[in-house]
């Protein structure tokens, strides 16, 4: 019975620090955004949201990330795919190459697009001889955010193809199934909980990403800024209730994507 207690107590004192931990790094913060956001009421708010700067900013974050979520999402289901069922010479660099954004600094492969394709980097006159601008420009925020945002879907679907195995494929195979088919009707259902999950997560980073951003965009107000860069510049200039209003908003959509996320692992678990 003592024992009994112990272990109830040490369970809720986890739970309790959790919570805490949750409060105090998480909750207060976003908190603190809404209320700074909300400081002067919500009229002000509301008009910083329909400047015309912060909604081509909006406009913006919304296409870079509806560019680079569906071209990481083929991505990362490919590189899953062949890692996950494939033995071939390469397959060990590949998942280091996978790993690769997140052991670089954003700020490093943002200054690698400037180097390739900047004015003065390797490709730069080549491209300004035939007019075309891939940095600071949209080409260069999508290039930029494709390189730090790839390794989500493929590294939340390789533990989970790799555990599943393939054992339903090679009986689709032997019932006639082309790899197609065996791919859609089989593969597929199996992993579209945590392949939707992976989206979603590389959703959130293309959306809030900074650093990459930053150093290919110029900074060019109603242009080349995303969320986060106006976000930066409103901050700066000391229109506090502007710069709040756009990170609760931000922090909003985050959040979405948290809870959409989380429904998600339930659905698949439960699947």
């Amino acid at each position: 019975m003592h024992g009994g207690r112990s272990s109830l107590a040490g369970t809720l004192l986890l739970r309790g620090l959790a919570v805490l931990v949750l409060v105090l790094f998480l909750g207060l913060p976003l908190l603190a955004v809404l209320a700074e956001a909300l400081r002067r009421g919500a009229g002000p708010a509301l008009a910083a949201l329909a400047d015309p700067d912060a909604l081509a900013s909006i406009r913006l974050t919304l296409l870079v990330a509806a560019i680079t979520v569906p071209v990481n999402t083929v991505g990362g289901l490919a590189a899953a795919w062949c890692i996950t069922r494939f033995r071939f010479p390469g397959r060990a660099l590949l998942l280091a190459l996978i790993e690769l954004p997140f052991s670089v600094s954003p700020v490093i492969s943002g200054l690698v697009w400037v180097l390739l394709f900047g004015s003065a980097g390797w490709f730069g006159p080549w491209l300004e001889e035939r007019g075309l601008q891939i940095v600071f420009a949209l080409p260069g925020l999508v290039l930029a955010t494709l390189f730090v945002t790839f390794p989500f879907v493929a590294r939340t679907l390789i533990p989970l193809m790799q555990e599943q195995g393939a054992t339903a494929e090679e009986a689709a195979a032997t019932l006639g199934a082309s790899g197609w088919q065996s791919f859609f009707r089989v593969t597929l259902p199996q992993i579209r909980w945590a392949l939707l999950s992976g989206v979603l997560l590389c959703n959130a980073r293309a959306m809030g990403e900074f650093g990459a951003v930053s150093v290919v965009s110029g900074h060019i107000r109603g242009e080349t800024n995303t969320m986060p860069l106006h976000i930066e510049i409103l901050y700066n200039e000391y229109q506090f209730v502007g710069a709040f209003a756009v990170a609760a908003l931000l922090a909003l959509l985050a959040l979405v994507t948290l809870a959409a996320k989380m429904v998600l692992e339930r659905r698949g678990g439960g699947a």
